[in-house]
C-alpha cells in the first residue's frame, strides 16, 4: 500500500480504494490535481483538471476519480508534469504519452492545441525506448535506453538545448557536445534542463540569470555545457527546483548552485551561487537528493534513512539542512513544499514488503503456521498462541494453564468470537451495530477496556429509530455509561418513532419504568 495520506487531495478516496494504489503524482499550481495507478495497473485522475491535464477527454473537474482507460495497462515507470500543466510519461514499453497544456508544443505533438486525452509522442521517437522523462514549466526532455536525450517544447531561454530560441513543436535530440555521450539522469528547472553522464560529468543549458546551470556566470546556454568546476567528481543524480540545482555524487555529497533566496542551497546563507557549493550535511553519507520545479524546497536522504530539509518549508526561509522526523523525501513536499507536489512519481517499493501489522492481520484465520484452533458453534479460527498471550490478559492466563491445541467456546456466538480474535491482530472491529452488542457483551466478560471503547462507538454510528431501544437495553446490561447516555438522548430526541417500534413494545418492564423516569426529568414530556 502507497500511503498518500499526506496530500489533501486524496482525503475523500475511501480506505478500500487507498488500499489498491501503487504510484500516485500530485500536480498542479495548488496541488489540486492528482493521478494514480492501482495494483490492477488502474490509471485514475481527480482533481480541478486544468488545461485538461488529467487527461480525461474533457476539462471537468471532478471531486471523484475518474478512469483514463487509455493508459490502463500502459506499466508507467517515469511521469513529469509542468506548470500550464501539462502532464508526460515513459512506459514500461518506452513509449511516450502527453496531454494538458500545449501552448508552447511541450506535448510534442507539432501543434499549440491543448491535449485533453493522453496521446503517442512519436516523432522520432518510434525507434527508440524512453526510460525517463523530465518537464519545465513549458518544455519536455526524455531519456532513451541509448542514453540519448530528446527535448522540445518552450525555448525562450534555450532550455530546448537546439541551439536557438526558436519553440521546438516536437522531440528534437538534444546533440551538441553530448553527441556520443550517454546519459544516464535527467532534470529540469523551470526554465533550464540538466543532464547526468554515465562517467559522473554534468551538463546544463537554458536559463542562467540565477546561475542554476553552475558554470560559473548568469548568461544562458542554448546548448549544452559541462560544469567545469566539478571536473573530478563523480555526480550520479542531479535534481533541479525552480531555479536552483542539487547534485549528489558517488561519494554521497551534495553540491548546490543558482538562486537561493529562501536559503534552498543550504549554505547558511541567502546569497545565490553560481559555481556548485558542496553542503554541510554532518559528514552524512546522502543516497538522494529532492526538489522540484515548482517550488524552492529542497530534501536529501541519507544513508541511515534521515531526512533533511532546507529553503522554503511552509513560508519559512530554512538555510541549512534541517534533520526532520519524515523517513522519505517525499514527506517535504506534501508537508512543507508551496505549493505541496509531489516531486517525482510516487511507487510503493517493488518487494511486496510487509509491515509488521501487515504481516500480523496475513496471518489471522489462516492455519498453515497456527498452533491454536478455537471451535465456535461447530467452526474453526486458527490463531498463534503467542500472540494471543502478548495481546489480551485473559488469553496469557489461559493458555499459561493449558497446552490444549483446541478450545471449544460456548459463551459467545462464532461471528462475535471471530471478531474479538480478528481484533487482537489488526486493532480494528468489521461488524454491523448489533453484532457490535455481542462483542460489548465479550469485551466486558475479558475486561478489554479498548475494545469495548471501540463496540461502543460502532454502536453509536449505527443507531437508528428501529434499533435505538435494542442498543439502549445492550447499553445497561452491559454498563456502557457513554453509550447508554448517547442510545438515552437519541430516543428522546426521536421519542414518537422510537415508541412506536417493536422493540420499545417487548422493552423490560424495569428498563421502560426507568427510562420514562428519565426522559421525564429530561423535559420530554413537556408541552
Amino acid at each position: 500500500m502507497l500511503d498518500v495520506g499526506k496530500w489533501p487531495v486524496f482525503a475523500l478516496l475511501p480506505p478500500e480504494e487507498l488500499r489498491l494504489i501503487r504510484q500516485a503524482c500530485v500536480f498542479g499550481s495548488a496541488a489540486n490535481e492528482a493521478l494514480y495507478v492501482t495494483v490492477n495497473d488502474e490509471v485514475f485522475a481527480l482533481g480541478t483538471n486544468c488545461s485538461g491535464c488529467l487527461g480525461l477527454g474533457d476539462l471537468q473537474s471532478t471531486i471523484e476519480p475518474r478512469r483514463i482507460d487509455v493508459l490502463c495497462g500502459k506499466k508507467i515507470v517515469s511521469l513529469s508534469y509542468g506548470t500550464g500543466p501539462h502532464v508526460v510519461i515513459a512506459t514500461a514499453d518506452g513509449e511516450v504519452f502527453a496531454w494538458g497544456h500545449n501552448g508552447y508544443s511541450q506535448l510534442g505533438n507539432g501543434t499549440t492545441n491543448h491535449g485533453l486525452t493522453p496521446a503517442l509522442v512519436s516523432t522520432n521517437l518510434l525507434s527508440k525506448r524512453v526510460t525517463e522523462v523530465a518537464c519545465g514549466s513549458h518544455h519536455t526532455i526524455a531519456l532513451t535506453t541509448d542514453g540519448e536525450v530528446y527535448a522540445w517544447g518552450y525555448n525562450n531561454s534555450g532550455q530546448v538545448g537546439s541551439g536557438s530560441t526558436a519553440n521546438q513543436p516536437t522531440p528534437r535530440r538534444v546533440s551538441s557536445c553530448l553527441q556520443n555521450k550517454v546519459v544516464v539522469n535527467i532534470a529540469c528547472g523551470q526554465l533550464c534542463s540538466m543532464a547526468v553522464l554515465d562517467n559522473g560529468e554534468i551538463y546544463g543549458w537554458g536559463y542562467n540569470c540565477n546561475g542554476q546551470l553552475g558554470l560559473g556566470n548568469n548568461g544562458n546556454q542554448q546548448t549544452p555545457c559541462r560544469i567545469a568546476a566539478l571536473q573530478g567528481v563523480n555526480i550520479v543524480q542531479v535534481a533541479c527546483g525552480y531555479a536552483h540545482t542539487l547534485a549528489l555524487t558517488d561519494e554521497g555529497f551534495v553540491y548546490a548552485w543558482g538562486a537561493n533566496s529562501y536559503g534552498q542551497l543550504g549554505t547558511g546563507n541567502k546569497s545565490n551561487q553560481a559555481l556548485p557549493t558542496l553542503i554541510n550535511t554532518d559528514k552524512e553519507r546522502m543516497v538522494e537528493v529532492a526538489a522540484c520545479h515548482t517550488s524552492h524546497t529542497s530534501a536529501a536522504k541519507t544513508q541511515s534513512g534521515q531526512v533533511l530539509m532546507w529553503g522554503q518549508c511552509r513560508g519559512q526561509a530554512v538555510a541549512s539542512p534541517h534533520l526532520t522526523h519524515f523517513t522519505g523525501t517525499d514527506d517535504v513536499f506534501a508537508c512543507f513544499a508551496t505549493p505541496a507536489v509531489t516531486w517525482h512519481l510516487l511507487s510503493v517499493d517493488g518487494d511486496d514488503y510487509l509491515t509488521v501489522a501487515q504481516s500480523l492481520k496475513k496471518e489471522f484465520d489462516s492455519p498453515e503456521i497456527s498452533d491454536l484452533k478455537f471451535l465456535v458453534d461447530g467452526k474453526c479460527i486458527h490463531v498463534h498462541k503467542a500472540l494471543l498471550k502478548i495481546r489480551c490478559e485473559h488469553f496469557r492466563a489461559l493458555l499459561n494453564e493449558t497446552d490444549e491445541d483446541n478450545i471449544e467456546i460456548h459463551q459467545f456466538s462464532y461471528l462475535v468470537y471471530r471478531a474479538f480474535l480478528e481484533y487482537l491482530y489488526t486493532d480494528t472491529i468489521n461488524l454491523p451495530p448489533e453484532d457490535a452488542i455481542g462483542l460489548l457483551d465479550l469485551a466486558t466478560f475479558y475486561r478489554e477496556t479498548r475494545l469495548k471503547r471501540l463496540c461502543q462507538e460502532t454502536i453509536k454510528r449505527g443507531i437508528s429509530e428501529e434499533n435505538a431501544i435494542t442498543l439502549l437495553s445492550a447499553a445497561v446490561k452491559y454498563e456502557a455509561r457513554d453509550l447508554e447516555e448517547f442510545c438515552f438522548k437519541f430516543c428522546v430526541n426521536h421519542l414518537t418513532a422510537v415508541t412506536q417500534t417493536q422493540a420499545f413494545a417487548d422493552m423490560d418492564h424495569d428498563l421502560l419504568k426507568n427510562f420514562i423516569s428519565k426522559a421525564s426529568r429530561y423535559g420530554a414530556f413537556k408541552n
